[in-house]
């Protein structure tokens, strides 16, 4: 494997994204501190994003608002905006992009770019092009941190160390100096659970986890992953392993008035359908359906619920005939929402809904099997559902759909971001 003798990869970390993004949008943010929630309304939630002047009164990520209002009196608190977020993701790719190509898009707030000659030569001054583009042409609350490095592991690794608005530079004769004052949590890719299993194999520093062999690490961590992380950490340059789509999903905190059984079943559906629109989208088919429950503290236990670390929950699960359009999933949704029904208390309190399609095939594998498409239902079927999508999409928006539509409070069912999906306009209707 080759081992760079000069940096290579950038690696991009915007500050605060969510809250930058708000100050941005609102003047009445701007140098104050501010924490974004899932919804308004309610203090029982967490804080999923703070401002630099929040961070700096103590507040951190996924702190209860009680407790950031405890550390941080001043906080403005606001409900997340996710469609404002993709549209100031959007116009900051672009941004970049004419300043150095992008790589790879990690997640909303996070890239990655690979060096020309130039490039390598001053990474100071090519840093310091991208944060005056973005303050020049998008504003200049919404900042980022950028780290350079041999592999983009490393640039990820060095872009956290200097936040916020900062550029941090780790020369591969530097290394591997600048990684032994961290800890094993700083690394990316080792989680709680592995830093427990690292440690039960005498490894507590990151030195002592430089120190051991490749395929000790593939041991430790019962996959190459292991092994590719070694070479990364030594300064390699390491191909990241081709991800495959595993499922289209879609979750929901439902808020403390709207915790029933029925309210609970109607923003399951609608998340439901949600998920079947970027299955058709990405051009794949299901074969099976999940379905999840979570249960408040005073939720009634029922039937075939599970006791775990963040309380009670039901799941349950389904196959499905290769199918992808709405009401084929609907239906199947109905059967096992009829088994939720049957397990659990009248008066459960459902707190958390999740639905999930797996066991995905590509269209052009459907189109080869001909027992499936001489069903000439599902034909029928499947031509409605196009009809919808086409209507929908001509007027941008949710016009016309198969049975309720009751969207939950606080909107963007279906839309919200997570760590490795940036929501598309669609996902907004």
């Amino acid at each position: 494997m080759r081992k760079p003798e000069t940096i290579e990869r950038l690696y991009l970390d915007f500050d605060g994204f969510f809250a930058s993004v708000e100050q941005q949008a609102r003047p009445a943010l701007r140098g104050r501190p501010v924490g974004v929630v899932p919804f308004a309304g309610t203090e029982h939630t967490c804080v999923i994003a703070c401002s630099k002047e929040a961070k700096a009164a103590g507040v951190k990520n996924i702190m209860r608002v009680r407790e950031a209002k405890a550390i941080c009196p001043d906080i403005r608190i606001v409900a997340q905006s996710p469609d404002l977020y993709r549209r100031a993701h959007n116009a900051l790719l672009a941004e970049i992009a004419s300043v150095i190509p992008i790589d790879v898009v990690k997640s909303i707030d996070e890239l990655s770019c690979i060096l020309s000659p130039r490039d390598r030569a001053d990474p100071y001054d090519l840093a310091a092009r991208i944060k005056a583009t973005i303050r020049d042409n998008i504003g200049p609350y919404i900042s980022c941190s950028i780290g350079f490095a041999a592999n983009r592991h490393l640039a990820k690794i060095a872009c956290k160390q200097d936040k916020p608005d900062g550029v941090t530079v780790w020369w591969p004769d530097m290394m591997p100096g600048p990684l032994l004052s961290l800890s094993l949590a700083d690394i990316p890719g080792i989680g709680r659970r592995m830093e427990k299993r690292l440690y039960r194999a005498g490894i507590y520093t990151v030195g002592a986890l430089l120190a051991t062999a490749p395929k000790q690490m593939r041991r430790l961590w019962n996959s190459v992953t292991g092994e590719r992380l070694w070479y990364a950490l030594h300064g390699y340059a390491v191909q990241a392993a081709p991800s495959q789509r595993g499922m289209f999903g879609h979750g929901r905190v439902l808020s403390p008035e709207h915790r029933d059984l029925e309210h609970a079943r109607n923003y399951a559906r609608l998340l439901l359908i949600k998920a079947a629109r970027r299955l058709r989208r990405a051009g794949f088919y299901a074969g099976r359906l999940w379905l999840w429950l979570g249960m408040s503290r005073s939720g009634g236990r029922g039937r075939n619920t599970n006791q775990g670390r963040r309380g009670r929950s039901w799941f349950a699960q389904m196959a499905l005939p290769v199918v992808n359009d709405d009401q084929a999933v609907l239906n199947a949704f109905e059967r096992l929402w009829a088994l939720a029904r049957r397990d659990l208390p009248a008066r459960a309190r459902i707190a958390r809904v999740h639905v999930s399609l797996l066991d995905l095939s590509p269209a052009e594998m459907r189109q080869l099997d001909f027992l499936l498409n001489d069903d000439v239902q599902r034909q029928k079927w499947e031509a409605v559902t196009g009809a919808l999508d086409r209507l929908n999409a001509r007027y941008g928006k949710t016009l016309i759909h198969v049975g309720p539509w009751m969207p939950p409070p606080g909107g963007y069912a279906g839309g919200k971001i997570s760590y490795t999906r940036i929501p598309a306009a669609e996902d907004f209707w």
